[in-house]
């Protein structure tokens, strides 16, 4: 497929005296110096968008990765924290002037203390990983991303992930109790504790979500929930996507909150279940997964409601799992919706848009017209209970123009979410694939607010640089180009403000340069 290559900030870099430097802090086995061992390294869960880095280091305790920090630090050399790279927003594309710091050897459970329901580990830990050590004790890690059996706990922190059951219990930020990092200087730093408050400013939200811009994450506090003692899964058909995206807002406004509320159209359902054979109903054109648990009398109790209210809003047949075995059928079916749909298209872009659960009917309306408009196919999977919205847009590298036209697609999905009150990312984070939508999101004095929050933490900007926060040359582009739609898709937010030198951590790009996060093609096919 095409590659697009990122165009940050530039630094300069000795190669020779950074490696000279790194080697004499580093196990032989911790750097990665020749273009082979580079390669893998290249990009994240998006694919779209390829870098190598000048280097990678893979440092295997705190120590090292402190000791990187430093040389990088007093070397001027940018450097990007990676996990499991499952991201799919480009939030660890490699810097070509910087170095990744890959956490992958970081990958211990420190401790587990059920009285307390706490797990303390090491960024590099599988999501998967902490809730398999913490079932002898009858507890579990509640974040649940699709991608739990490869997606790391510094990884879900940094992008703050949700999971199919954070309706009821929460994202990342819901289920840390304390993150322990390091500065771009190689500074030791905690936000939060283990008691229900820590004193200060709740910069341990700050760093749920930060996008590797603020810290480098060494280790975490995470909370462990207790396993409910039954789980039941109403399987609901709708022969009409706006029904079942009414029948989302329906169930909350019936006072029922779901442990997990999820949502696929016919495109998505037609993808999955030959891939997983998970007992979809193949001729609706929507189904909803709404999840009750908890004693067994709860569960009797919320499933009939919740049945009830199905049946109200239209729904053409409910099936309840029977046992365990049926339930976890059903939710694979869900959670496999992304490699099912890889294949069936020689690529896809998964959008992250999040709207007012009222506003579902309305949003798959908008994206069958945008289908048509844009010539491209696109099944949509939602984490439905809290508006949160994935759609699928699929399209063929190889063939011209079809990356730019998804692409577009994409934008201008997630510049609708904004008009109907929701956000540009639910889970995903920015990256570099959304972050001229954050022109559309935040004011011109919003995201200086961002910009001088980042410059607190990192005054050079070496931490995961051009990432996340547009400059205002950028959202000067971006106004210019709204401008000149401003008729059919309403007006642009982000006009550039009075002093905008002030508004940009590392400066606007030279006349003619890229500005940080842009793409451009650089490879054919591949």
């Amino acid at each position: 497929m095409s590659g697009l290559a990122f165009a940050p900030p530039r630094f300069a870099v000795d190669r020779a005296a950074l490696v000279a430097r790194l080697r004499a802090v580093l196990p032989e086995d911790a750097l990665r110096v020749d273009e082979e061992a580079l390669r893998p390294y290249e990009c994240d869960g998006l694919t779209a968008y390829r870098q190598l880095p000048l280097l990678v280091t893979l440092p295997e305790n705190e120590a090292q990765a402190r000791a990187i920090l430093r040389v990088c630090h007093e070397l001027g050399v940018p450097v990007v924290p990676r996990g499991a790279a499952t991201g799919l927003s480009g939030g660890v594309l490699p810097h070509p002037d910087g170095v990744v710091v890959s956490l992958a050897r970081l990958k211990n459970i420190l401790a587990i203390d059920p009285a307390t329901r706490t797990a303390v580990v090491q960024p590099g830990v599988r999501n998967l990983a902490v809730s398999q050590a913490a079932a002898p004790y009858g507890l579990y890690y509640a974040p649940d991303p699709s991608s739990q059996i490869a997606c790391t706990i510094g990884g879900n922190i940094a992008e703050n992930s949700g999971g199919v059951h954070c309706l009821k219990y929460g994202l990342t930020v819901h289920n840390v109790l304390r993150v322990r990092g390091l500065t771009v200087a190689g500074e030791i730093v905690e936000f939060g504790c283990a008691a229900p408050d820590a004193p200060g400013y709740d910069l341990l939200a700050v760093a749920n979500g930060s996008e590797g811009l603020l810290v480098l994450i060494t280790e975490a506090t995470v909370r462990l929930t207790p396993k409910p003692e039954l789980a039941q899964v109403a399987l609901a058909s709708f022969d009409d996507v706006t029904r079942a995206g009414e029948a989302v807002a329906a169930i909350i406004a019936a006072g029922i909150l779901p442990a997990g509320l999820e949502m696929m159209d016919k495109k998505a359902t037609h993808a999955v279940e030959p891939f997983v054979n998970a007992g979809y109903d193949m001729d609706a054109e929507a189904l909803l997964l709404c999840e009750s648990d908890g004693t067994p009398e709860e569960v009797a109790e919320e499933m009939a409601r919740m049945q009830a209210v199905l049946a109200a809003s239209g729904a053409t047949a409910i099936r309840v799992s029977q046992n365990e075995a049926e339930r976890l059928k059903f939710w694979a079916g869900r959670k496999a919706a992304f490699p099912a749909v890889g294949r069936i298209t020689p690529d896809y872009l998964c959008m992250d848009g999040t709207i007012p659960r009222h506003s579902v009917g309305r949003m798959l309306q908008a994206i069958a017209d945008m289908e048509r408009r844009y010539g491209l196919r696109c099944a949509n999977v939602f984490h439905a209970g809290d508006g949160n919205l994935h759609p699928l847009i699929m399209y063929d590298a190889n063939q011209p123009g079809e990356l730019e036209r998804a692409q577009a697609f994409g934008a201008e999905i997630l510049e609708l979410s904004v008009e109907f009150g929701g956000t540009i990312t639910g889970e995903h984070g920015v990256g570099v694939e959304k972050v001229t939508q954050m022109c559309a999101q935040f004011t011109p004095d919003e995201l200086a607010l961002f910009e001088r929050l980042k410059r607190a933490f990192d005054p050079a900007g070496l931490l995961n640089p051009g990432k996340a926060i547009p400059t205002p040359a950028r959202c000067r582009e971006y106004r210019l180009a709204r401008s000149a739609t401003a008729g059919e898709r309403g007006t642009p937010c982000c006009a550039p403000a009075a002093d905008d030198a002030t508004h940009d951590v590392w400066g606007d790009p030279a006349d003619g340069a890229s500005a940080p996060g842009d793409a451009t093609k650089t490879e054919g096919p591949r």
